[in-house]
C-alpha cells in the first residue's frame, strides 16, 4: 500500500533543483541524513499476486515528508515522492530529457544526414534517484499535467527516460523502488485523461512500474481495462517465455483512481466510495485502487461544532472498517446521474473499504522491531511512563509518532474460546468493543481500550470462562526467537464482581492448505513482582520461537490476549475493560549480549546490530538553574516536547522558560519501548 506525499518545501523548477544540488549534493543515505527508518516490505499472503493493491495519495502537505516516511516504513509501506509539471511546465518537461543545460555553447562537429530522435540524458534520472536515497522516498509518482510540445518524438524520449529513472532508483534505493505514471498525457503529447488503460497511454505504462488512472471513469471502464490488458501481446508485458522482462506486468500494476471527495468519481465519494471500489474489484478482477483525498474524514467535518480527534477517529473507523455495532448509522450519499453511455448498476449496503484488500502484517520484527502505542498520530495529551506531561484541549498532530492501532481489533475485536478443554455448550462468547483512548496512555498520546461484556446466565459451565482475543498480526521467521512485551492496565470502567487474569500469547494463522496451524514454543518471562510498573500499569513479557522445521520459512501469526474471567456470581452480568498502552516485539538477544546495554546518545545515531536498541525519538525537558548557579534534580525538569518532525509536532506551548542559564535533558525512547532512566540520558547546558 504505497503512499504518495508532497512536501510543502519543494523545487519550483529544474533550474532551482540544479542550483540547490550544487550547494548541497545529496550524497548521504536517508538513515544518515534524516534518521529515516529503512523499508522492509511487508510479508504477503499466498495468492497476493492475483489480488489488487491500494495506493493512497496526498496524505497532507502540512507536515514535512520525514514523519510520513517513518510512519509508512514502520508498517512496511512505500512512500513515494511526486514529480509534477503543470501550467507552463513545458520547458522543464523538455529539459528533464535533455539534461542540465551547458554553460557554454556546444554542438556536434557535423550534422547527421538523417533525422535523429530527441537525445536522452540520465542527468535528472540520477539526481532524482539520489534525492530519493537521501530523503527516504521509495520511488516517484510522475504527473505530467501540461502538453508536451515535442509531440510523439518527445513522448518517445520520455518513455525511454522513465526506464532510466527506474534503473537509477533500483541501484540507489532498492529493487522495491516504484515509478507510477499518472494518466494525463497520451503518446501524441496531448493532455487527455483516459480514465483507463488503452492504446493512448500504454507506452507510459510499459515503461513505468505501474499506472494510476484518473477517477472520472464510467462504471464499465475497470472491466474494459482488464480486458485490454489481457489482450496485449505477452511479449509486451513480459509474460512470454521468448521475451521475458526483468519485471512482469500484472493486472494489479494498474491503479484505478477513486476520489473520496466524489468529484466525478463513481459512487459520489465519502461513504459511497465503496461503490467505485466494487467495480475495480481488487479481490476478483485483480485491479488495484488509487484512493485520492482520504483526509476527507477530517477535512469535511472539522468546522462542525464539537468535532474533535475522538469524533474524527470514529468517522475514520467507520469508513475503513465499518460499524462497531448494529446501532451505528452510516449514511451513503445518493448516486450522481449516470454518465453518457454508462449502464445502470446497483450496489449492496455500505461495505467497509478494508474488505476489498488483503491484510498483511508489518515487517518481521527480526528486521525492524515492532513498536506501537496504538497512536493515530494525533491526541490531546502526552504521557511518559503513565504520567501525564501535557494537555492541549485543541489537540496536537505528529505523524512521526503514528503506530499500528492493532489491526485485528477493528471494527470490534474477535474472541474465541481458549484451549481444548474450554468448549462450553450453551454459553455465549462475551460481546466486545474497541476504542482509541486519548485520555490515558503509557507512552505517547493514546492507548487501546478493549471491553468485554457478558450477560448473566444460569449455565452450569459459566463460572470459568477463558477466551483468546487476537490484537496485532505479525510476521515470524522459522527457527528464530522473539520477545514480546505488552504494557496494560485494567480500566476503571469494569463492573461486576470477578477475578480476572490476562496473559500475552501468540498463535500462528492456519494456512489455506491446513487448518491445523503449528504451535509456537512460548515461555513467559515476566513475574508478578516485575510486572507492576506503577500508576496501575502492568507488564507482560514472553519469548516465542517458530519451530525450525516449519514451512514456509516466513510465517504469519497473531499476537493477542488470553483472558480468564471467573465471575463470583455467573447469574449477574459483568463487564471488564482493559487499556493496552504499548506492544513491542523484537528479536531475542543471544546470551552473550544480554548484559550489554549499548545505546546511542542521540536519535540520529543508528546502530548496525539488530540486537542493540536504537532511539525512535526523545522526550525533551528543561530545567532552570537555581540562583546559586547549580541545577536542580533531573526529576524536577519540565517536559517541553519531543524530537521529531512537523510544525506542530509535540511542543509544550504553555511553557515559558526563563532567560537565565538552562539545562535541557534528552530522554531517549528505544525501539524496544524502553524510556531511558535519568542516569542514561544526556543533557545540554544553554
Amino acid at each position: 500500500m504505497p503512499l504518495i506525499g508532497n512536501a510543502n518545501c519543494y523545487f519550483k523548477s529544474l533550474d532551482e533543483l540544479d542550483k540547490w544540488v550544487t550547494k548541497f549534493p545529496p550524497s548521504a543515505s536517508a538513515q544518515e541524513y534524516n534518521n529515516i527508518l529503512p523499508l522492509y516490505p511487508r510479508s504477503q499472503a499466498n495468492g497476493s499476486e492475483q489480488h489488487g493493491k491500494l495506493l493512497l495519495l496526498s496524505p497532507s502537505d502540512n507536515n514535512p515528508p520525514p514523519g510520513w516516511i517513518n510512519a509508512s516504513h514502520r508498517q512496511g509501506v512505500k512512500m513515494l515522492g511526486t514529480i509534477i509539471f503543470e501550467g507552463d511546465g513545458q520547458q522543464d518537461c523538455l529539459r528533464l530529457l535533455v539534461g542540465k543545460l551547458p554553460q557554454s555553447r556546444t554542438a556536434p562537429v557535423s550534422q547527421p544526414s538523417t533525422p535523429t530522435t530527441l537525445p536522452i540524458s540520465p542527468h535528472y534520472a540520477r539526481l532524482f534517484a539520489d534525492l530519493a536515497k537521501q530523503r527516504g522516498f521509495d520511488g516517484y509518482l510522475l504527473n505530467f499535467e501540461c502538453p508536451l510540445v515535442g509531440g510523439i518524438e518527445q513522448t518517445r524520449a520520455l518513455a525511454g527516460w522513465i526506464t532510466l529513472l527506474r534503473e537509477e532508483l533500483k541501484k540507489k534505493v532498492g529493487d522495491f523502488a516504484e515509478v507510477v505514471w499518472y494518466d494525463s498525457v497520451v503518446f501524441t503529447g496531448q493532455l487527455a485523461w483516459q480514465d483507463r488503460l488503452n492504446s493512448l497511454n500504454l507506452p507510459f505504462f510499459l515503461s513505468s512500474s505501474s499506472l494510476f488512472t484518473n477517477y472520472t471513469w464510467r462504471n464499465n471502464y475497470p472491466s474494459l481495462t482488464a480486458q485490454y490488458f489481457l489482450s496485449l501481446d505477452a511479449s509486451l508485458t513480459g509474460n512470454a517465455e521468448s521475451h521475458p522482462h526483468i519485471e512482469v506486468k500484472k493486472l494489479h500494476d494498474i491503479y484505478v483512481g477513486v476520489d473520496v471527495w466524489g468529484r466525478g468519481s463513481h459512487g459520489n465519494g465519502g461513504f459511497g466510495s465503496f461503490k467505485a471500489i466494487s467495480h475495480v474489484a481488487p479481490s476478483s478482477l485483480g485491479l488495484s485502487v488509487a484512493l485520492f483525498g482520504q483526509a476527507w474524514t477530517w477535512e469535511s467535518e472539522e468546522d462542525k461544532p464539537g468535532f474533535s480527534w475522538n469524533s474524527w477517529w470514529n468517522y475514520e473507523r467507520k469508513l475503513w472498517t465499518g460499524k462497531s455495532d448494529d446501532a451505528e448509522e452510516i449514511v451513503v450519499p445518493p448516486m450522481p446521474p449516470l454518465k453518457q453511455g454508462e449502464l445502470p448498476c446497483t450496489h449492496d449496503i455500505f461495505t467497509p473499504l478494508v474488505s476489498y484488500f488483503q491484510s498483511a502484517p508489518p515487517p518481521d520484527p527480526l528486521l525492524l522491531p515492532l513498536h506501537t502505542t496504538f497512536s493515530p498520530g494525533v491526541g490531546t495529551r502526552w504521557f511518559v511512563k503513565g504520567v501525564e506531561m501535557y494537555h492541549r484541549l485543541e489537540g496536537w498532530t505528529d505523524v512521526d509518532k503514528q503506530t499500528s492501532l492493532g489491526d485485528l481489533v477493528w471494527p470490534k475485536p474477535l474472541v474465541f474460546w481458549e484451549g481444548e478443554a474450554m468448549n462450553p455448550k450453551g454459553l455465549e462468547l462475551p460481546k466486545t468493543t474497541s476504542q482509541i483512548c486519548m485520555d490515558d496512555a503509557w507512552n505517547g498520546g493514546s492507548s487501546l481500550r478493549l471491553v468485554l461484556k457478558a450477560a448473566g446466565t444460569e449455565a452450569k459451565n459459566a463460572a470459568f470462562r477463558c477466551v483468546w482475543m487476537p490484537v496485532q498480526s505479525v510476521a515470524a521467521t522459522a527457527g528464530r526467537s522473539y520477545e514480546a512485551t505488552l504494557v496494560y492496565k485494567q480500566d476503571i470502567q469494569a463492573s461486576g464482581d470477578m477475578d480476572l487474569d490476562v496473559a500475552l500469547s501468540i498463535k500462528a494463522k492456519a494456512s489455506s492448505e491446513s487448518q491445523n496451524a503449528h504451535k509456537f514454543q512460548t515461555t513467559p518471562l515476566s513475574t508478578q513482582d516485575s510486572a507492576n510498573l506503577g500508576h496501575g500499569w502492568m507488564a507482560l513479557k514472553i519469548r516465542y520461537t517458530v519451530p525450525a522445521t516449519v514451512e514456509p520459512a516466513q510465517q504469519l501469526a497473531s499476537v493477542g490476549l488470553v483472558i480468564t474471567i471467573i465471575p463470583k456470581n455467573p447469574k449477574q452480568p459483568f463487564a471488564t475493560s482493559l487499556l493496552l498502552g504499548q506492544l513491542n516485539i523484537y528479536s531475542s538477544q543471544p546470551p552473550i549480549f544480554q548484559h550489554i546495554r549499548p545505546i546511542a546518545a542521540w536519535p540520529a545515531q543508528p546502530s548496525t546490530d539488530v540486537w542493540f536498541p536504537k532511539l525512535m525519538y526523545a522526550n525533551i525537558y528543561a530545567l532552570e538553574y537555581r540562583a546559586d548557579g547549580t541545577p536542580d534534580k533531573a526529576e524536577n525538569a519540565v517536559w517541553i516536547g519531543t524530537s521529531g518532525y512537523g510544525y506542530e509536532g509535540m511542543r509544550n506551548t504553555t511553557l515559558r522558560v526563563g532567560s537565565g542559564k538552562m539545562r535541557f535533558y534528552i530522554q531517549g525512547v528505544t525501539d524496544k519501548g524502553d524510556v531511558l532512566d535519568w542516569e542514561r540520558c544526556v543533557f545540554v547546558d544553554v
